[in-house]
């Protein structure tokens, strides 16, 4: 059974296929749902975070979940992410906070201890969250399948900087690194491959997507057919690591504000240049910015998720068809948060 997960309208909203219909319910009722991840070991076990109410755990699929947060400083849990290598009886768990804060549990949760070297990077001075500017957040963590202890952390604004030894020290930011990424990922068939899409497009035309083929240590940006530069969702083809997506908007306004809302999705497949997808689809203007993630298990089947629906494709992102939920008028104007897709 594939299930999916998103967080809109202060809940989580868990989406069944089951034998081909899709059934929603609502948990974590009243939670402000920022992020959401599952243990790739075992998918029925996820970590969700909230603003303001800290970290849950779910041990049956999303049916039911727990607080799990002691030791997290801050109750803003901006982005969370479980280890595929890097176990300890379960696997490791790393969470990110606002203002900027890494915690690693090595017990699913029970516990957490804080990688305090993140504070004494040299950047940290340039941090800075725009709508927020006196704060920060940790946006996404990436963790690599073939090296664990490998944590790069995205910090909006300003840096992506990496861990080689599980959060004990870190690399600060790269010249030619992104600075804004919004989503990152990496793939279990690219041993070293890292995808970033990134706001820095919005302030450098051709900087809203990139990619590093040697762990985060430096960076292309093949972005060949982008027009608009402001990256958002990205997903990685789970039996294609040259297959890739993302969301894009001209500005964050066009991103974010249901009032000014337009975006697009792009696609790229074998290492030529993006092109617009549009089938299936709705119109761009109105929609904000798609999350979006890839079948951990079935090969080139998308998902993405904006303020108009759940969308599902099943041929590598060509073509998109509306998964048939409940969408309540109301939800056209709320913005979501996080996607993850389990089996």
């Amino acid at each position: 059974m594939t299930t999916v997960y998103f967080g809109i309208n202060d809940s989580l909203m868990v989406v069944r296929d089951n034998n081909g219909a899709w059934q929603a319910e609502q948990q974590l009722v009243g939670k402000t749902v920022q992020c959401i991840a599952a243990d790739p070991q075992r998918p029925e076990v996820l970590y969700c975070g909230t603003f303001g109410q800290g970290v849950w755990r779910s041990d049956n699929a999303g049916a039911s979940w727990q607080p799990v947060g002691e030791g997290i400083t801050s109750a803003k849990v901006m982005a969370v992410a479980v280890s595929a290598g890097e176990r300890i009886g379960e696997g490791v768990v790393y969470v990110g906070t606002e203002p900027s804060a890494l915690f690693r549990s090595d017990d699913g949760g029970a516990t957490w201890q804080e990688c305090t070297a993140l504070q004494s990077l040299p950047s940290k001075a340039t941090w800075s969250y725009p709508p927020r500017p006196w704060t920060h957040h940790v946006r996404c963590i990436g963790l690599d399948p073939h090296a664990p202890g490998l944590v790069i952390v995205c910090l909006e604004n300003g840096a992506l900087v990496r861990s080689l030894d599980g959060g004990i020290s870190f690399i600060d930011r790269t010249p030619d690194g992104p600075m804004d990424t919004h989503t990152l990922a990496l793939h279990p068939l690219a041993p070293g491959r890292v995808y970033s899409a990134a706001g820095d497009g919005f302030v450098r035309p051709g900087n809203g997507y990139a990619e590093s083929h040697d762990g985060g240590a430096s960076w292309q940006r093949p972005d060949d057919g982008i027009a608009w530069h402001y990256g958002w969702g990205l997903a990685v083809d789970s039996a294609d690591p040259d297959t890739q997506i993302i969301s894009t908007a001209v500005s964050p306004d066009r991103a974010h504000n249901p009032t000014q809302a337009e975006s697009t999705l792009y696609r790229r497949s074998g290492g030529g240049g993006w092109q617009e997808v549009r089938t299936g689809l709705p119109e761009r203007q109105g929609i904000l910015a798609s999350e979006l993630a890839a079948h951990p298990n079935t090969p080139h089947q998308f998902f993405a998720v904006n303020n108009r629906g759940l969308y599902h494709s099943d041929d590598a992102g060509q073509t998109w068809q509306r998964v048939g939920i409940p969408w309540p008028d109301h939800f056209r104007w709320q913005h979501v948060h996080g996607l993850a897709v389990t089996s």
